[in-house]
């Protein structure tokens, strides 16, 4: 079997849709894809994965390569996210994370007190300590084929930081908040060690030939008005402002980047103004109103409710009609406004996808 080991000579590009869309170029249809597009809803995923363990599968290109490409191979998706995870960034750090069946993301001695932090590599070799995600991108856009484009990605620094002190998932986050009130010198020092780790990381994903970049900061939403402008946005900002000045040092070709900072709605006009070509929105947003907020500096992303998957394939239908023409046709990007859940039917997933591209259809001719 051929390898592929070089990022060069990359097949040419079949449906630049999602990317013209990202950057609020002419469409002939709204492109679609899902955020966890690759996970447990398909039957494949889950035979694939049997018996193995979580992260050693991020570690295996060619596993990430297979699991990216298997939801191709069901769905005329737009876009293709490279499968792997926001954690490999704290474990490049130093911080052992485990995968708990049933509990999910663990990590068994999470940061306390600031005096943990010297716990944590201060130097990062990323090309390094995360090769195995650039090879799995690189190998992955040679047999991709050209089909659609490959989204890279990394959490956002806020996400991250509250993972590592939490030590999994948390419905209040107060761990780490505790730190945002009492430790707020502490908590901009690890957020700062977070992003220029990210910033490198980034740039080794656009190198390795992702064609986008999405940042996720998946818990925006326990944090504040005001706490979000002092430990989330600077650094959203200084990501998307140093990956591209990076990205232009280096003589690559300028890739869009998705900003995507859930329940963050109070947030929005900021995210508009943060550097980023395009905002991803939950399901809280009405499309309206983020157009109007945003007043056109920016394209959109999402925004359906994924719960809206279990309804029939009729009623998913409208649900997709109707907000497309909420969105309108100019720069936007159809999404769910989370992952899709384990337990959704592949064949919903599918009346999703058609659904966005027979409406996307309608919507262009009628112009």
């Amino acid at each position: 079997m051929q390898t592929y080991t070089l990022p060069k000579d990359f097949p040419e590009l079949k449906n630049d849709t999602f990317l013209r869309a990202a950057r609020g170029e002419e469409i002939e249809h709204i492109p679609v894809w899902c955020m966890r597009q690759a996970g447990r809803y398909l039957p494949e995923f889950r035979e694939s994965r049997a018996g193995k363990d979580f992260f050693e599968t991020c570690r295996s290109p060619e596993a990430c390569c297979e699991l990216t490409l298997q939801p191709l191979r069901r769905f005329p998706f737009d876009a293709a996210i490279i499968f792997s995870d926001i954690l490999v960034v704290p474990q490049a750090m130093g911080m052992e994370v485990q995968m708990c069946p049933g509990k999910g993301p663990t990590f068994p001695e999470p940061l306390k007190e600031p005096e943990d932090l010297q716990r944590l590599k201060t130097k990062v070799d990323v090309s390094s300590e995360l090769d195995y995600v650039f090879k799995a991108i690189t190998l992955t856009r040679h047999r991709i084929e050209g089909k659609v484009p490959l989204i890279g990605f990394t959490g956002a620094p806020w996400t991250l930081m509250s993972y590592m002190i939490e030590g999994g998932g948390s419905a209040t986050h107060s761990k780490a908040k505790r730190w945002l009130y009492r430790y707020p010198e502490a908590s901009h020092k690890l957020l700062s060690q977070l992003r220029d780790v990210i910033v490198e990381y980034l740039l080794g994903q656009v190198k390795a030939g992702a064609q986008a970049l999405q940042v996720f900061e998946s818990h925006t939403g326990c944090l504040g008005p005001v706490e979000f402008k002092e430990f989330s946005l600077p650094y959203l900002r200084d990501i998307g402002r140093r990956v591209k000045d990076k990205i232009k040092e280096s003589g690559l070709d300028n890739v869009p980047m998705i900003v995507f900072a859930k329940d963050g709605h109070y947030g929005l006009e900021d995210l508009s103004e943060s550097g980023y070509e395009v905002v991803g929105l939950d399901w809280t947003i009405d499309p309206r109103s983020a157009r109007i907020r945003t007043g056109g500096k920016v394209s959109l992303q999402g925004n359906m409710d994924p719960c809206a998957l279990y309804a029939t394939k009729e009623r998913i239908s409208e649900i997709v009609k109707r907000m497309l023409e909420g969105f309108g046709t100019k720069g936007y990007i159809a999404n769910l406004g989370h992952g899709l859940y384990p337990d959704m039917d592949p064949d919903n997933v599918g009346a999703f996808v058609e659904a966005v591209h027979t409406h996307s259809h309608q919507l262009l001719n009628r112009k």
